[in-house]
């Protein structure tokens, strides 16, 4: 009999009743052939690899990280608190030691739902990742997480929830959003006043292949989490950057997923993206899976690589090459050109969001305090195209005693405004409130 050197445990949820349309890459079927290779490959047999049963998360767990407006339950359906759930099933049993990594293969996905959240962007309603690293903060006192986000698009959703937390490592490896959905994740993009450098974004040409991702995970990634000494690592997995997915443009393989996972080695990896349900999904998590488990990936294989795998250009390597060179500067030589940020200066900054799956237009304007001490007390004013006009306020954990009062005083002025909702999330009380 196999038997796994890394206990590893498995989180399955289909959600059959949840889609986006009966024919949209984004339904059940993900995972259903998933399971089905799985089984024909006997991978519940092997020792030391263990199937969990999943269960839905509460409301409150998403309170630890979103506005939703007007909300949770007008945002979140069962399936996405199941979803979201398995994720801390996941944790759960990597936490207490029953296994040394576990791998939640859930949907709906996750990463680009951010903060405030008013419906649909990204096929993402909630962030499952973002969810469970609080739940496990929460229940274990862990604070230095790193996030490893290997999705094919920007994980902007992540991004925003953790742009301002120093004790949060955000690295997506993703393809450049000048050629995809949703058109961020640049080298300039690496956090707020109070966590400069804390966001690494590491954006590929199309037609990135294995040599590729595994040149930057080796001279970047690896080192940048060695530098940081997280904790713990979460996967945000990803797996449209196959060559057969029909939605992105670029070229790894199941074999070169297997590989980054076993050099990455993650705590948790958490199923996202990746619509080619056949031809692809089923062999690039077998791969990861038996990485996770310690097993031989040697053989891992699509039906038909050698038919349409095609190895990475030569200039394409080189720009991998010139692109790591400039990030290996920014973050780890010194050389990241951080803003001034004078402690109590409250800085501000305005974006427009769009949620192309629900065609909301929502236009934020941010409010952030420089703090020395802690993330910084938070204000965002949001007010979408559907009639809400919302303010909410974060004070984080561990937030310093000024940056509590400020929060404190942004929520009471807001309340004698003109807002449909205004919400409070204290984490150092452990409160949620929405007038």
């Amino acid at each position: 009999m196999l038997r796994a050197s890394r206990r590893t445990g498995l989180v399955f949820f289909p959600a059959f009743d949840w889609a986006i349309s009966p024919t949209h890459p984004e339904r059940e079927e993900r995972l259903l052939y998933t399971q089905d290779q799985v089984l024909e490959e006997g991978l519940l047999d092997v020792d030391g690899i263990i199937e969990y049963r999943v269960r839905p998360a509460a409301f409150e767990d998403i309170q630890r990280v979103h506005f939703c407006v007007p909300d949770e339950e007008s945002v979140a359906t069962e399936s996405h608190l199941i979803a979201a759930g398995g994720c801390l099933v996941a944790a759960d049993a990597v936490l207490r030691g029953e296994v040394k990594s576990a791998f939640a293969l859930v949907r709906p996905p996750g990463h680009h739902a951010m903060r405030v959240v008013h419906g649909n962007r990204g096929f993402c309603n909630i962030n499952n990742e973002a969810i469970m690293i609080e739940y496990i903060r929460e229940q274990y006192g862990i604070r230095r997480v790193a996030i490893v986000d290997t999705d094919c698009h920007h994980g902007d959703g992540s991004q925003d929830i953790y742009w301002h937390d120093p004790d949060t490592l955000f690295i997506s490896i993703h393809q450049d959003g000048r050629t995809l959905y949703p058109g961020s994740g640049f080298p300039r993009e690496f956090g707020g006043p109070n966590a400069q450098g804390m966001t690494v974004n590491i954006p590929l040409p199309p037609q990135t292949g294995e040599e590729g991702f595994l040149y930057v995970l080796e001279e970047l990634i690896m080192p940048l989490l060695e530098k940081f000494e997280p904790e713990i690592v979460i996967n945000s997995a990803g797996q449209d950057n196959h060559f057969n997915d029909p939605i992105t443009n670029m070229n790894f393989s199941a074999r070169g997923y297997a590989a980054l996972n076993a050099r990455l080695k993650p705590d948790i990896a958490v199923l996202e993206g990746g619509y080619a349900l056949e031809n692809a999904l089923p062999y690039v998590n077998v791969g990861i899976i038996m990485a996770m488990a310690g097993l031989d990936t040697s053989f891992v294989k699509e039906p038909n690589y050698e038919r349409d795998y095609r190895p990475q250009r030569d200039d394409i390597t080189q720009y991998i090459k010139d692109l790591v060179v400039r990030l290996r500067d920014m973050f780890l030589e010194g050389h990241l050109e951080k803003a001034a940020c004078k402690e109590g200066l409250v800085i501000e900054r305005s974006r427009d969001i769009y949620y192309d799956t629900d065609h909301i237009h929502e236009r934020q304007h941010e409010k952030i305090r420089c703090c020395n001490t802690c993330s910084g007390a938070l204000s965002i004013a949001s007010t979408s195209n559907r009639g809400q006009h919302i303010l909410a306020v974060l004070i984080p954990l561990g937030a310093c005693k000024e940056c509590r009062k400020t929060g404190l005083a942004w929520f009471e002025k807001a309340i004698r405004g003109a807002y449909t909702h205004v919400y409070l999330l204290d984490r150092v009380r452990g409160v949620y409130e929405r007038t």
